[in-house]
């Protein structure tokens, strides 16, 4: 199985998942979600296949998202826009975003990973 997780280095959710995957001996690649940010292509690929609305792959908790007060506009925003936007920069993504063959997984909640594996 492929697997990459999106996720920044400073962010204590990502270091927990990646420290999950560790113990497990799951093999991985890292792709630094700041430096590396998806392209509205690939997010629009990874929502497809998720299943899960656009919503989700925003970091809400996320100074970046507070500051563009984005809680009141996405709602207004097309589909196209808000890729446009997450695409624009890799802090407004929801970490870490696992992204395998058969799964992409926003966030980190270990039941669904070990559903997963």
């Amino acid at each position: 199985m492929n697997l990459t997780i999106l996720c920044y280095d400073k962010c204590s959710t990502c270091q927990k998942a990646l420290k999950w995957l560790d113990a497990r001996n799951i093999p991985y690649t890292a792709r630094p979600i700041k430096q590396a940010h998806p392209s509205a292509n690939e997010l629009r690929a990874w929502q497809e296949k998720s299943g899960l609305p656009l919503r989700r792959f925003f970091n809400t908790s996320g100074m970046l998202y507070r500051e563009l007060g984005l809680k009141d506009k996405l709602d207004t925003m097309t589909e196209d826009e808000q890729l446009a936007l997450l695409a624009s920069d890799g802090m407004l993504v929801k970490r870490p975003l696992l992204v395998s063959d058969g799964a992409v997984i926003p966030g980190f909640k270990e039941s669904e990973w070990a559903k997963l594996f």
